[in-house]
């Protein structure tokens, strides 16, 4: 015997079945209204037989006003699923009330009939209010479709209602179900996908209602003339329609007499039926069938109402945390952390188990998943197959047969590409969800064909058939698809930002770089061609070696110092005059008078000093080496004051100095000269090379400028004349990785009265020399290379030695809280600077 399963019901052509049931009659027109097709049954109704109203002016054959009200309810007619519905119109003058529906089927108007069934107290609008009031007072998805059984129940009169729900994979589970007592439950059982064929399907989404009032009736053939073709009429809107023998086979095989099924449908799509059987022949007036119809509408529109809320919560919740995403991100400065550093972020946005995230090619890890070896293998699955697109399953050993192996720890993937090319991914996993799945017969079942001749005979055993399902997860969700592309999208922005924003640093980075290079380099030779000058200068006017090397020590501390006030980040406002005074002492010492300044006492903005004092060394510098300076004649008098608009002006003239020859070229010092305070201030400058002496004139936006009481107000460092402090005695020890600055400290500590000085280059060697011999005094180089003397300081802290820090830092020196009381002084450092800080050791000395 052939074998055959039920896919075969897939083929069969239910829409053009060429008969209706025989509890109404249908007639079918031309455009023009005259009749051509017609049932064979409509003598009982018409008392005129098909062949006799063939051809006819449908006028000839319906009254007047049946014909108006058809004509009136054509006009509404629009789209290709449109129906309109009649009640109570008298066909024939003198003759019974019937209940029409008119559609239209291709280029025909189909008009379908059945005798009215007069109910005094049935209005189809009330009864749906109250039906639908009581279901809206239901909450979840149970109880709601439970109470919608329940209303049809009552609506219909069936001795079974049942809310059959159906799953992703096609198959359907009664969710709900109200049966008269006595009748075995239905609810809970599931049925195979193959029960309900595609064709059904498609048609019960254009269709909301169909009804069998008798499962034994004989069908009523549809006859028409000889140019038209009764059995290829579609019949998908038709409420008469009669049904597939191998459904009405099905229905008898369960007992059933009578079914009517009514859909539920959520964006457009099946979601369920509401399933009714009675267990003899049963028909439900038009009337109430429009209300069941009605309902089954609304409640569709309750449960994709109820179903989108959850949804939409799911989803915002899943934004509100993708925006705290995209904020905590912009933080980061490399892209394979911004994505790892969130995984717990992602877990709160879809429901998982776990998660994986391939970067770099690094795996990371969080809660139930496979092994890291098995992700990196699932990602080259997931990446020849699907790449970039989101993948999801709820079944991996499906789709990935060497996910059959975790299973267990994760059955359902869906995973996310974060990447513009097939590499990196955030894969979310759920666990193996174990369910009994109780079927209605075996769903696998395959059968032989049966007196329909080829066509199957639909199972005759409905008993229960129980499967432990293995394998799978709970499915993904289409909130959850859409989550997963929001955050695939989101994601990829992340990366693709915190890569420009990468790319633009590296660039400005190289680009200060450069500059920085370049100021260095011009910075470093005026610097050498200073010390030059002013060794060649000291030499000429010292009378013995070692008030040379006094003289040149204070002038190249003073140009320390300097350079130290214009890299300060203080930021308090520093006095013009401390300023000027400053430079000019570093480069002529004792015959600063040669420089003459009048004006306010003025302190500078910040922002302004740093401008103002690289434009002030520059100056000094040109005049040092070429101008009024570079000789013993010359002079500079720098003159400031406030114009009109509370702008300072400085106006710096040079005279008695050699004749002044224009520069052949712009230097990058000339360039700071002139354009540093009108770019970085918004000010002016204007330098002319006049022969008898350099003329400048610089003008600081008021903005910029604060008038001080006192120069004792001013941000400025200069050494003082404090009371020498008692000479040192004992041992010293000096921390420092340089050795030509350790040996000029040995002689510095030696000529305070240090009886021995010991040197260590790094933090390991001054330890040790402290463990063998305690030292009376320390001086520490801060910075060691790639280490620092803290360590060595918090020694010396807790065995009470004192100490002092060395540092070209300065003021900025990073210091912890527990040592600032230490004495700092600044590099280059004197035997002066070193007898000032030792008079401020006893406040660092802890006291017992």
């Amino acid at each position: 015997m052939k074998q055959v399963d039920l896919t075969n019901c897939d083929r069969e052509p239910i829409h053009i079945p060429g008969s209706i049931q025989p509890f109404g009659f249908m007639v079918a027109t031309q455009s023009d209204f005259t009749i051509c097709m017609a049932s064979e049954n409509v003598a009982d109704y018409l008392g005129r037989d098909s062949a006799d109203i063939f051809q006819r002016p449908i006028e000839s054959v319906l009254s007047k006003a049946a014909v108006d009200a058809i004509r009136n309810r054509v006009d509404y007619l629009a789209g290709p699923d449109a129906a309109e519905r009649i009640f109570g119109v008298v066909l024939q003058d003198g003759g019974k009330p019937f209940d029409l529906a008119i559609h239209f089927s291709g280029v025909y108007l189909v008009i379908e009939a059945e005798p009215s069934v007069i109910e005094t107290d049935v209005n189809s609008g009330e009864l749906v209010r109250l039906m639908l009031g009581r279901v809206r007072k239901t909450r979840g998805i149970s109880e709601l479709a439970q109470e919608a059984a329940r209303q049809v129940t009552i609506l219909t009169g069936f001795d079974r209602v049942m809310v059959y729900r159906f799953h992703p994979d096609g198959s359907g589970e009664v969710i709900a179900e109200v049966a008269k007592k006595g009748l075995e439950t239905f609810l809970g059982l599931h049925y195979p996908a193959s029960d309900i064929p595609q064709q059904a399907r498609a048609l019960y989404t254009r269709n909301w209602l169909r009804i069998i009032a008798d499962i034994d009736a004989k069908p009523v053939p549809l006859v028409s003339t000889a140019t038209h073709s009764a059995s290829l009429l579609d019949l998908s809107m038709s409420t008469l329609r009669s049904v597939s023998p191998i459904h009405v086979e099905y229905l008898q095989n369960m007992g059933v007499g009578a079914s009517m099924s009514i859909s539920i449908l959520r964006d457009g799509k099946l979601w369920g039926l509401f399933a009714c059987h009675h267990y003899a022949p049963h028909h439900v007036s038009f009337e109430r069938r429009t209300a069941a119809e009605l309902f089954g509408q609304m409640f569709s529109w309750i449960i994709e109402t109820r179903e989108r809320e959850a949804t939409t919560a799911y989803e915002t919740r899943a934004h509100h945390i993708q925006e705290r995403l995209i904020e905590a991100a912009a933080s980061h400065e490399h892209s394979h952390r911004a994505i790892v550093d969130f995984v717990d972020d992602y877990r709160k946005m879809i429901e998982c188990d776990g998660i994986a995230i391939w970067s770099d090619d690094e795996v990371t890890l969080s809660g139930d998943t496979p092994t890291a070896a098995e992700v990196k293998e699932l990602v080259a699955f997931i990446n020849r197959t699907s790449p970039g697109r989101i993948a999801a399953s709820a079944e991996i050993g499906k789709v990935y047969a060497a996910g059959e192996s975790f299973r267990d720890r994760a059955a359902g993937f869906l995973a996310i590409p974060i990447s513009r090319v097939p590499r990196d991914c955030l894969i979310f996993f759920r666990r193996e969800v174990l369910r009994s799945v109780n079927w209605a017969g075996a769903p696998e079942k395959v059968y032989a064909s049966g007196p329909n001749g080829p066509r199957l005979t639909p199972r005759k055993s409905f008993e229960l058939w129980q499967e432990v399902v293995h394998g799978q997860s709970k499915p993904w969700t289409q909130a959850d698809l859409h989550i997963a592309e929001s955050l695939r999208i989101t994601l990829l922005e992340v990366i693709l930002q915190l890569a420009d924003l990468a790319a633009r640093e590296r660039k400005s980075a190289q680009e200060r770089q450069e500059l920085m290079i370049a100021e260095l380099n011009h910075r470093v030779r005026n610097i050498l061609s200073l010390v030059r000058g002013l060794v060649t200068q000291s030499k000429d006017t010292a009378a013995s070696i070692e008030e040379f090397s006094s003289v040149l020590g204070g002038r190249i501390q003073a140009l320390a110092r300097a350079h130290d006030q214009i890299t300060s980040l203080n930021w308090a406002p520093v006095a013009l005059k401390a300023l000027v005074e400053s430079e000019a002492g570093a480069y002529l010492g004792a015959r600063a008078g040669r420089i003459k300044m009048d004006g306010p006492e003025v302190a500078l903005d910040p922002k302004a000093f740093a401008t103002l004092a690289l434009v002030v060394h520059e100056m000094m510098t040109n005049s040092a080496k070429y101008g009024a300076l570079a000789d013993s004649t010359g002079k500079v008098e720098i003159v400031w004051k406030f114009d009109q608009s509370s702008s300072l002006v400085i106006d710096w003239k040079e005279s008695g100095g050699p004749p002044v020859q224009p520069p052949s070229r712009r230097g990058f010092g000339t360039t700071i000269i002139e354009r540093s305070i009108p770019f970085d201030l918004k000010g002016d400058a204007e330098l002319r090379f006049d022969l008898l002496g350099v003329h400048a004139r610089f003008v600081i936006p008021a903005n910029y400028v604060e008038m001080v009481t006192a120069m004792s107000g001013v941000a400025t460092t200069l050494e003082t004349d404090e009371p020498a402090p008692p000479r040192l005695s004992g041992t010293a020890l000096v921390v420092e990785d340089n050795l030509i600055i350790a040996m000029a400290a040995e002689v510095i500590l030696l000529e305070l009265g240090a009886s021995h000085v010991g040197t260590a280059a790094s933090v390991n060697q001054a330890l040790a020399s402290i463990d063998r011999e305690k030292p009376d005094f320390a001086l520490l180089d801060l910075n060691l290379g790639s280490e620092n003397s803290i360590p060595v300081a918090t020694r010396l802290r807790e065995l009470k030695i004192p100490f002092m820090f060395a540092t070209g830092y300065g003021e900025r020196a990073p210091i912890p809280a527990e040592l600032a009381e230490a004495p700092v002084v600044q590099k280059p450092y004197t035997r002066e600077v070193v007898e000032a800080a030792l008079g401020r050791l006893r406040e660092a000395i802890p006291k017992d």
